[in-house]
């Protein structure tokens, strides 16, 4: 267990660096600015206060990295536990997606992904969410 938590702390830290990497590069592409949901995210979950006008970044990155590294370490057990391969990573890319709508929605921060504009939904759910199947 020890040798799957610790392999989980590398893998989902390199992760986050994967996917903030996909995330700018399609931000360039799309002209869409960064998203601050995950700060408030972490805000109402740990009762810090808002401050709608303000921009929180290291809030934001202390959410988008620690989500990452912890959902890393689940991915790892589920590699130790025999769960490998495409199917595998497909399962994990659901629960992943099902983690953040779990706390936007619970949090009232998000709104359910068919709530979405278009072309909100086929970024996140198409090009973003297929770095997690790769990874």
């Amino acid at each position: 267990m020890k040798r799957a938590l610790w392999q989980g702390l590398v893998a989902g830290a390199a992760g986050v660096v994967v996917m903030t990497l996909g995330e700018k590069v399609e931000q360039r592409l799309t002209g869409r600015p960064d998203s601050h949901v995950p700060a408030r995210v972490l805000q109402r979950l740990t009762g810090m206060r808002e401050r709608p006008r303000r921009q929180p970044v290291p809030v934001n990155w202390a959410m988008h990295v620690g989500q990452g590294v912890l959902l890393g370490v689940l991915r790892s057990v589920m590699a130790h536990a025999g769960l490998r391969g495409p199917w595998s990573s497909a399962k994990f890319a659901v629960v992943r997606l099902t983690n953040d709508q779990i706390l936007e929605n619970a949090t009232g921060v998000g709104a359910p992904p068919p709530s979405w504009p278009r072309q909100e939904l086929v970024v996140d759910l198409v090009l973003q969410r297929q770095l997690v199947v790769v990874w």
